[in-house]
């Protein structure tokens, strides 16, 4: 794959898509069953993934295109055969839009030899498009991200996520209750949001001070990794070591926060 890509391009056909779903926003009947439940879902992937295709496959004849199934605890743990590719997920708190709530994104990530190459998280409610390139930096929109300032953890505002594992037989429930009290005995603020790349988004934009979750969720986590770490985020697991593809765990903050959250945890 070239180094230069033509990003205009890839912003405008995230953001057009973004588009549609935002003209629709709370159209829908919310779903009352399973059956109804699924089937929005397929839709709302469906319709993403061919208008993104339609748009970007002339610019990349050759790039193949996946969904992200976050529900395929497998798939997650190593990236997939190709040498490029795209991972679509299609609207990250695709709950929340069905829920006719606000926290939904389009989210894109271009792989390219087994990691992160280019990265797409767009919030149409906001109009916001954070996206960022391997080693070239991070944006909001046309802007550079930059991370939090804060040295008080009294005024840091740290988000715990789960996934959509069974966790019945693998004690996760109890390791999650055990971070989130972990996190409430070393910063002020905490909190649930639900959209797991815009999260991650907003750890580089310094909105959120640190995210972390003790379960596998690759998928969800890629576009805004790569986000992150572009704006000087440390990308560690739950447990302080350096994260990488298959970690069933993430930890990303501020190399001076995740030092603060560890010591504390050590200490517990």
């Amino acid at each position: 794959m070239q180094n230069e890509i033509n990003i205009p391009i890839i912003l405008d056909a995230v953001r057009k898509v973004g588009g549609v779903f935002l003209k629709d926003y709370k159209q829908n009947s919310i779903p009352q069953t399973m059956d109804e439940l699924l089937q929005q879902l397929k839709d709302i992937d469906t319709l993403c993934l061919s208008s993104l295709k339609q748009d970007l496959s002339k610019e990349f004849p050759n790039t193949e295109w996946l969904i992200g199934d976050e529900f395929d605890t497998d798939s997650q743990r190593k990236p997939a055969g190709q040498n490029e590719y795209w991972l679509c997920d299609a609207m990250d708190g695709a709950i929340q839009y069905l829920q006719h709530i606000p926290g939904w994104t389009i989210n894109l990530v271009l792989v390219s030899n087994g990691k992160p190459f280019f990265s797409v998280i767009y919030d149409p409610l906001a109009n916001e498009m954070f996206w960022a390139k391997d080693e070239e930096g991070a944006f909001m929109n046309d802007k550079p991200l930059q991370i939090t300032g804060k040295t008080d953890a009294t005024i840091m505002l740290a988000v715990f996520e789960y996934g959509h594992q069974d966790k019945s037989n693998n004690n996760l429930n109890e390791k999650i209750g055990s971070t989130v009290t972990k996190l409430i005995d070393t910063f002020g603020i905490i909190r649930n949001y639900g959209p797991h790349g815009l999260q991650l988004a907003y750890v580089g934009a310094g909105r959120i001070d640190v995210f972390i979750q003790e379960d596998i969720d690759t998928h969800n986590w890629l576009a805004g990794l790569l986000i992150a770490k572009e704006s000087d985020a440390e990308i560690l697991t739950a447990d302080g070591t350096p994260w990488k593809w298959g970690s069933e765990s993430l930890l990303v903050a501020k190399k001076s926060i995740t030092e603060k959250y560890l010591e504390n945890k050590s200490t517990k």
